[in-house]
């Protein structure tokens, strides 16, 4: 789903899918969520303009446009690493998701009396190798994942509404550190899902990246919906993300996270295609499906937390770096086409200094809280 509407529906499914690792508890902590709003203006929104300007300037995915940039910003080929994390970070997500699903529809199936005579970690890996079967369908079962995963939590809401208080707490560094974390999953920040379905991107291993360089497109008008979306679905999860499921809720969010891991397996398995041409998307394919049972079968629930939370950070700081530093100024300039010099200058000082520096603080806060 190669579209400006297909980048909405990821929008919307990394909030609901994920937050719940990073929600505080209870969650109605306004404080939290004042911080939450203000880590997705300062630190979300300037690194969502950088993937959106990368892949403007690119116009081919991570795996391929990575390539041409250094290239283009005479610069060390060790930014290149950003197409390694955003395939490691997206199946880290998979297998994080299938993880924790897979205890909860185990606990479902029990509750209704259904037998299911397996242990977690292999239900966990059929469940893996389903959602890679199914991620050669491309992009396809991303508008089923958000359905399925948006109606068991409308199920859920209706349940756990009543039980929701707002309380204003302490805040904290710890907080902020949470709230910053937050906002880069709100974001997906290091998984390139945006700039690899970027309307302007071209999947064509022969495409010139000079075709449409004349048609620019502003990048607000990618960015800012995308953002928005993220905002209000972000503030729905909030609130609803540790609702209790019934075990029917469990089953339909179960097979909503199947199908959402199915599209994370196939963004990761065409990303190591296009770098090793050889491979082809069969083999990259499985090759995806074994990283992801050995994270299962190697990593804690907790560990792979730690692990998400460190490439999510590692792969936002490498983006504001190679963009705000590294890329030439007219590139990125051309690239975000902004209305005004004066915006684009505000971006830049914010990708170049306070998103670096608001990342490390948010580090600091994570280790002490």
């Amino acid at each position: 789903m190669h579209n400006r509407f297909g980048s909405l529906l990821i929008a919307a499914l990394l909030p609901l899918l994920l937050f719940r690792w990073f929600v505080p508890t209870p969650i109605g902590q306004i404080d939290f969520w004042l911080m939450w709003l203000v880590a997705m203006v300062v630190v979300g929104l300037p690194l969502l303009y950088a993937e959106i300007g990368l892949a403007h300037r690119s116009q081919k995915i991570p795996a391929q446009g990575i390539q041409e940039l250094t290239r283009q910003a005479d610069t060390s080929t060790v930014w290149r690493s950003f197409v390694w994390l955003t395939v490691l970070l997206s199946l880290v997500i998979a297998g994080i998701s299938i993880d924790a699903v897979s205890a909860n529809l185990l606990q479902a199936l029990q509750e209704l009396g259904i037998s299911f005579d397996v242990p977690q970690y292999a239900l966990a890996v059929i469940m893996v190798i389903i959602a890679g079967m199914l991620s050669l369908l491309g992009g396809g079962t991303l508008a089923v994942s958000v359905a399925l995963i948006a109606v068991a939590f409308v199920m859920a809401a209706v349940n756990n509404l009543s039980s929701l208080a707002l309380i204003m707490t302490e805040p904290s560094l710890g907080e902020w550190g949470r709230a910053v974390v937050l906002a880069l999953v709100s974001v997906g920040v290091g998984t390139g899902l945006f700039w690899f379905n970027n309307p302007l991107v071209s999947r064509d291993l022969n495409h010139s990246s000079e075709v449409g360089r004349n048609t620019r497109e502003i990048a607000t008008k990618t960015a800012l919906p995308i953002w928005l979306t993220q905002l209000v679905i972000g503030s729905m999860a909030l609130i609803f993300t540790t609702s209790t499921f019934s075990p029917i809720t469990a089953i339909i969010y179960a097979f909503g996270v199947l199908t959402a891991s199915a599209f994370f397996i196939h963004y990761a398995s065409s990303q190591i295609a296009t770098v090793f041409k050889r491979f082809g998307i069969w083999i990259a394919t499985v090759i995806s499906m074994v990283l992801t049972v050995l994270m299962l079968v190697l990593a804690t629930p907790k560990g792979l937390t730690i692990v998400l939370v460190i490439i999510s950070i590692i792969s936002a700081l490498i983006l504001a770096i190679f963009s705000g530093w590294k890329m030439k100024i007219s590139h990125m300039r051309k690239s975000l086409n902004f209305g005004s010099e004066g915006i684009y200058n505000i971006w830049r000082v914010a990708i170049r200094i306070f998103v670096p520096i608001l990342i490390i603080v948010a580090v600091a806060g994570w280790l002490l809280g």
